[in-house]
């Protein structure tokens, strides 16, 4: 009984194409959103559609150790791997609530205006979370804060004073593959002096995190 042994046909957003790989390649895929969601300031793109995948995988690993014989050392094996694949998911999903709730205005704001072709960044489920979790949150702070403080601090544009990550912070990477004149400020790119950098594939760098935002989406890297 092979451990991670289904086909899963993942469909590009915006693309009639559709890849498939192996249950253990989406498992290695997850492992990598994981990662760059641990190491990564900022929220990422949602990679609901590769956790769903696993879920399936799951269910059907603990229907054929159903089927297994009692003694079978292979139980124990595939077992410790259920264990291992829910972990990884319990993680990345924990780890991206936690941003929700951190920075759930600036995260619903920038879901407001997020176009068709830009990357999904929160599934339905987040959305709906985060959409919950900020009106409590308002209704909280309306009730025991805003109606004591002063008039001119109750119009405060809470947009504006929310927290948003920091995306100027640096984080380790490795490149995946080669990757020429990446800038290092992105904000000066109509700058003939602006400086850029070439990144070779398996080189580890570390970097702000800002112009890596769009390398991190496509996996031309991946945060260490």
């Amino acid at each position: 009984m092979a451990a991670l042994d289904e086909s899963y046909d993942e469909e590009h957003e915006g693309s009639e194409d559709e890849v498939e790989m192996t249950a253990a390649e989406a498992l290695s895929k997850l492992e990598e959103a994981w990662l760059n969601e641990k190491f990564a300031p900022d929220l990422l793109e949602t990679k609901a559609d590769l956790v769903d995948c696993m879920l399936e995988q799951i269910q059907q690993m603990e229907d054929n150790l159903k089927r297994c014989k009692k003694g079978d050392m292979r139980i124990l094996i595939h077992k410790m791997e259920i264990d291992r694949i829910r972990f990884v998911i319990s993680s990345y999903l924990r780890l991206r609530l936690e941003k929700i709730e951190k920075f759930h205005e600036e995260i619903l704001h920038r879901e407001s205006g997020r176009k068709e072709e830009d990357p999904l960044l929160l599934s339905e489920q987040e959305l709906s979370f985060a959409k919950e979790y900020s009106q409590s949150v308002k209704e909280h702070a309306k009730v025991l804060v805003l109606n004591h403080l002063p008039q001119n601090f109750q119009k405060l544009d809470r947009e504006k004073t929310a927290p948003k990550p920091d995306l100027d912070q640096h984080v380790f990477l490795k490149a995946n593959r080669n990757q020429d004149q990446v800038l290092i400020e992105p904000e000066l790119e109509d700058d003939p002096s602006a400086e850029v950098v070439d990144l070779v594939k398996d080189s580890q760098y570390i970097m702000r995190f800002r112009p890596l935002v769009p390398l991190v989406t496509d996996g031309a890297v991946s945060l260490i």
